[in-house]
C-alpha cells in the first residue's frame, strides 16, 4: 500500500529521516514506534504531503506522489493534537471538511453515536475538553470510509469507554481491508491493535517484525518487555 525509498528529511542541522526504506502492507496495521524525535510524525507528514522530503520517493497504492493532492481522498488522518477553527462548532467543522472533500454522500456517522458525542456537536470547539476534541478528530478520520488511516496516539486523552470504542473501530476497519498506520507510546495498545512493529531510531529503521515474531523471539510475556529486550540486545552488541 505504501512504499518509500531512500526517504530523507532534514530540519536545519537535524537529520530527521535518513535514507528510509519501508513498505507497509495493504490491509494490515503497522505501528511506528520509537522515542520522541525518531522521525515517526515526519514520516507520516511526508506521506500526507504536509512535509516535503529532500530525497527519496513515496508510492501510495502504486501511485508515485508528485504533488497532486487527489490521493488524499482515500486517506483518514487523526493527529495527536486536534487543531481546528476554535470558533466553529464540531458540527460546523464536520460540514466544512465534507465541503472541502467534495460533499461525499456515503459518510460514516456511527462514531458520533458510539462515542456519545452528539451533546457536544453544537458547542464551539474552543470549549470542548481534550477528550471531546479527540473524539471529533476520530470521527473525521473515519468519516469518509478511508482506504488508508494514519492514527497518531489515537486514544490519548480518551476515557476507558471511548478508548475501547475507538479500538474496536480500528480493528473493524483493519478486518474490512483498511490499511492502518498508528503511533502510540502505550505498548499494551500496540499489542492489541498492530500486526507489525516498525521501530525508528535517529531517522532509520532499527527493526521491523510482526508482533508475534517479536514476542516469540525474545521469550518475553508482552510487547513492551520484548521491545526492551530487543533494544538492550542491540546496545550490548
Amino acid at each position: 500500500m505504501i512504499r518509500v525509498q531512500s526517504l530523507s528529511k532534514r530540519f536545519g542541522r537535524l537529520q530527521v529521516l535518513d535514507g528510509l526504506d519501508l513498505e507497509i502492507e495493504k490491509g494490515r496495521t503497522t505501528a511506528l514506534l520509537g522515542p520522541n524525535g525518531a522521525g515517526k510524525t515526519t514520516f507520516v507528514k511526508c506521506v500526507l504531503g504536509l512535509v516535503l522530503p529532500e530525497e527519496g520517493t513515496i508510492e501510495v497504492a502504486g501511485e508515485r506522489l508528485d504533488g497532486s493532492p487527489e490521493y488524499r481522498r482515500r486517506i483518514g488522518y487523526m493527529p495527536q493534537i486536534a487543531r481546528y477553527p476554535e470558533n466553529l462548532t464540531a458540527r460546523e467543522i464536520f460540514r466544512m471538511v465534507s465541503d472541502l472533500r467534495g460533499n461525499p454522500t456515503d459518510l460514516d456517522l456511527s462514531l458520533i453515536e458510539a462515542l456519545r458525542l452528539e451533546p457536544e456537536l453544537d458547542k464551539p470547539f474552543r470549549t470542548l475538553s481534550g477528550g471531546n476534541r479527540q473524539k471529533v478528530s476520530a470521527v473525521l478520520a473515519f468519516r469518509f470510509r478511508p482506504e488508508l488511516l494514519f492514527l497518531d496516539e489515537p486514544t490519548a486523552g480518551l476515557d476507558p469507554v471511548s478508548s475501547s470504542v475507538l479500538k474496536d473501530r480500528i480493528l473493524e476497519a483493519r478486518d474490512a481491508g483498511c490499511t492502518i498506520v498508528l503511533t502510540s507510546h502505550v505498548m499494551s495498545e500496540v499489542q492489541e491493535l498492530a500486526d507489525t512493529v516498525v521501530y525508528l531510531l535517529d531517522g532509520k529503521i532499527h527493526f521491523r517484525d510482526s508482533v508475534e515474531e517479536l514476542i516469540g523471539s525474545t521469550g518475553e510475556a508482552n510487547l513492551e518487555r520484548a521491545i526492551a529486550r530487543r533494544m538492550t540486545a542491540r546496545v550490548v552488541a
